[in-house]
């Protein structure tokens, strides 16, 4: 069951505008998408047959951090990853940005505000991962 204390303490750190400035947030919101994806069917299946790692760079303030979906289920950590799939790197406006749903990924990349290394294919499933877990977010805060 998603941690009802977790949805609100998102929820009201997104409507104020805070989460966006704040890059250790992001943990949180990586341990968010994890409990959606244990609980949300489409999201699960989605999961079931991925096996991507994304290393996570956010550039100007020197911070690393890694998710893996896999066998149905998201995983994440702080720090680097062995083998990542791909490794995208962006400032921690456009990094917070695209976690929180507030910036398309496409529109970043072409317009040079995101770099990805390695499989391209990885990075945008991986995005769609994201979207579906900020639908499944806030189809539990409606």
């Amino acid at each position: 069951m998603v941690d009802e204390a977790l949805i609100k303490e998102v929820k009201e750190k997104l409507d104020a505008g805070a989460a966006a400035t704040d890059i250790s947030f992001a943990l949180k919101m990586y341990e968010l998408f994890k409990q959606v994806a244990e609980e949300n069917e489409d999201l699960k299946e989605e999961l079931e047959d991925m096996d991507i790692t994304v290393q996570m760079i956010v550039t100007d303030v020197d911070s690393k951090a890694w998710m893996k979906a896999h066998d149905g289920i998201l995983e994440y950590g702080e720090g680097e990853t062995d083998n990542p799939s791909f490794t995208f790197s962006a400032n921690k406006e456009v990094a917070l940005g695209l976690l929180f749903g507030e910036v398309d990924a496409t529109s970043a990349y072409m317009a040079g505000d995101i770099t990805v290394e390695g499989n391209l294919q990885d990075a945008m499933a991986f995005q769609e991962i994201i979207e579906l877990a900020i639908e499944a977010f806030e189809d539990l805060t409606d």
